[in-house]
């Protein structure tokens, strides 16, 4: 039996991960402060007799020494294989993208606090979810951006939202960092638009479209949306990435991997599939309001995990839609 614990627990990739790991039989310790979810998406495991959750954050010290405390209480018992830390809290809607102050508290702080903690108790394995928004504006080659790649993110003078983007690229360093000194393994996890059918909040795209065909017939997008593409991955796939990462020992040598899929869309055609599972015929479509530095294209090359995991996408776009559209009857 192995001792996860997790922040961000109740987002999109925390509570599927909880899921999954209590249904191996493993011991989960997850925390969240509901900044961008709900206590729902976890309350089928909430009474697992291997899952706790406490309403902590990341930024609250005294919450965080509560939690070091519980972790080093239950790992002294000596019950368990393997300690292994997962952040997945993070400021990830795109409103705040563009306030330095608000993203760099969670993103970067929080995010160095949690990886010392698990230095602290002595932990296995740090996982740090980061972000594929650190390509920014260079993310539309043909074959997809690699993570050997060059980043261009745009400067300053040109958008607030990089700093978004270097908060989560600052963390990658600590990552590495902590493993090259012989501290702890780990890896970063550069993540595609994951999606879920438990999100509740229409901040993404894809909850966003759904919800206004659902109670409009229609959906307003931005102006960027006439020509920008996108990849989503569904968030079962995303937790079966950082399972295969943490099972596969030469992988956590500090590397950054890119998880997404090769399914391109564009945003028109993602209303039009929206559209479809919920039985709407020509969806109207307005546009208002404009972003910028918003890449035409984010399309991710997958080949480094592919060759250190066996890890593949297995949920389809269409699939993952219909996914969505019953947990919204249900």
């Amino acid at each position: 039996m192995d001792l996860y614990v997790i922040s961000g627990v109740t987002g999109m990739t925390g509570n599927e991960l909880s899921r999954k790991l209590v249904a191996g039989g493993h011991r989960v310790i997850g925390f969240d402060n509901f900044f961008a979810s709900s206590i729902t998406t976890v309350e089928d495991i909430l009474e697992n007799q291997w899952f706790s959750f406490y309403e902590f954050d990341i930024n609250n010290r005294e919450q965080m020494e509560m939690l070091r405390d519980m972790v080093r209480e239950e790992t002294e018992m000596g019950r368990f294989d393997r300690v292994v830390y997962i952040n997945c809290a993070a400021v990830v809607h795109t409103e705040h993208f563009y306030h330095v102050n608000r993203t760099f508290e969670t993103n970067v702080l929080g995010m160095k606090a949690f990886l010392e903690q698990a230095e602290a108790v002595g932990a296995d394995t740090f996982i740090n979810c980061s972000t594929s928004e650190v390509y920014s504006m260079n993310s539309w080659g043909e074959h997809g951006v690699a993570e050997s790649d060059y980043i261009t993110m745009a400067n300053a003078e040109h958008s607030q939202r990089t700093s978004y983007a270097t908060g989560k690229l600052l963390t990658e360093f600590f990552m590495k960092e902590a493993v090259m000194e012989g501290r702890i393994k780990g890896c970063s996890i550069r993540f595609a638009n994951v999606y879920s059918k438990n999100e509740r909040y229409p901040k993404h795209i894809i909850p966003h479209i759904l919800i206004q065909l659902k109670e409009h017939g229609g959906v307003e997008l931005l102006e960027n949306s006439k020509v920008n593409y996108r990849t989503f991955l569904h968030n079962e796939d995303s937790c079966g990435a950082v399972i295969a990462l943490i099972q596969a020992e030469d992988a956590l040598d500090g590397s950054v991997y890119n998880v997404a899929t090769d399914e391109e869309i564009s945003i028109l055609d993602l209303v039009k599939l929206c559209a479809e599972k919920l039985g709407i015929e020509n969806p109207r479509i307005t546009f208002n309001g404009y972003r910028e530095s918003d890449p035409k294209r984010r399309l991710l090359n997958t080949d480094k995990i592919k060759a250190r995991t066996d890890w593949r996408p297995h949920i389809t776009l269409d699939q993952g839609i219909a996914m969505c559209v019953k947990e919204m009857a249900d």
